[in-house]
């Protein structure tokens, strides 16, 4: 037998071993079907993919509070690179104090929470979505800051699988805008 076919056979061999695996609370496997989930998501710039691995990474090594913050962190960029996107254009209409001119500008001068809310005016989120956000928000907020919040792989991991799904649908949210926009320039 090939040394090709052995490998095959070997990462079959793992990839059933980690379904079954998944199905135990407790079982680390369960962070390779997360994996799943995350190769679903569209084009991640370098940086957000970084967060998104380092957050996992934190799962493995149970550290979760820092998984939560590094998985809210890489949300919070694809939220700011879509916002940024027409070079703050939309935003500054809807928020002409803010006067903001990057992202830096953006993440120094605007709260998060602040930020959720101008999505929503944006239409990039709707108002359940937004919802969502802040719970994420307080999250994060309890994993960042001295509190008695110490989450568990369960809590780490439904956390992360969220912010997966949100940062699909504000993908899916965003690419639906800009196709639209193409066709009504034509």
């Amino acid at each position: 037998m090939s040394l090709e076919k052995v490998i095959g056979r070997i990462n079959l061999f793992l990839a059933e071993a980690h379904k079954i695996l998944a199905k135990h609370e407790t079982a680390q496997s369960r962070v390779v079907i997360l994996d799943e989930t995350y190769k679903e998501l569209q084009t991640l710039n370098l940086k957000q993919d970084e967060l998104l691995r380092q957050a996992l990474r934190c799962v493995e090594n149970k550290l979760y509070r820092a998984a939560h913050i590094l998985a809210w962190t890489a949300l919070m960029d694809v939220i700011e690179e879509i916002i940024a996107s027409d070079n703050f254009r939309k935003l500054n209409c809807i928020r002409p104090k803010w006067n903001i001119n990057s992202i830096d500008d953006l993440r120094e001068k605007i709260s998060e929470y602040q930020i959720i809310q101008a999505c929503k005016d944006l239409k990039i989120i709707n108002r359940n979505e937004m919802r969502m956000l802040q719970g994420f928000l307080s999250k994060r907020n309890l994993c960042a800051h001295p509190s008695d919040f110490f989450p568990d792989l369960n809590q780490t991991l439904g956390y992360i699988a969220d912010v997966l799904n949100m940062i699909k649908r504000i993908q899916s949210k965003a690419s639906l805008i800009r196709k639209a926009k193409v066709t009504q320039t034509f």
